[in-house]
């Protein structure tokens, strides 16, 4: 399976990282606020990556660990909001390449299964 021709934990990595600097961009959020909705972003694409690429886990640890990252940068750190997009977006590029590494994309029409 491919996702518009490539891999597509690359392609739901890209995406989200995307996503999640657009956020950023002064929509009169809080630090708190731009967060929240940064580790929900990265949770839901890092469930998208696990479902279309076998096997899950190296999928579901990266968006756990940005999930994390960006909820760490929020209310650990109260880091502006443009910061924690950006390293947001830092820590989902770099997990994304890992993470290619790792795994494969599901057969196209094959059963999702779980671990």
């Amino acid at each position: 399976m491919k996702l518009f021709g490539r891999e597509p934990a690359l392609v739901i990595a890209t995406i989200s990282a995307a996503l999640s600097l657009l956020v950023t961009f002064n929509f009169g959020l809080s630090a708190e606020q731009s967060g929240a909705i940064v580790a929900v972003i990265s949770a839901v694409f890092a469930a998208a990556t696990a479902a279309v690429t076998r096997p899950i886990a190296p999928s579901a640890f990266t968006g756990l660990v940005a999930a994390v990252a960006a909820l760490l940068a929020a209310y650990g750190m109260h880091l502006a909001p443009e910061t924690i997009g950006s390293l947001n977006a830092v820590v989902l590029a770099v997990l994304g390449l890992l993470t290619r590494g790792q795994v494969s994309p599901t057969p196209a029409g094959a059963p999702v299964r779980g671990v």
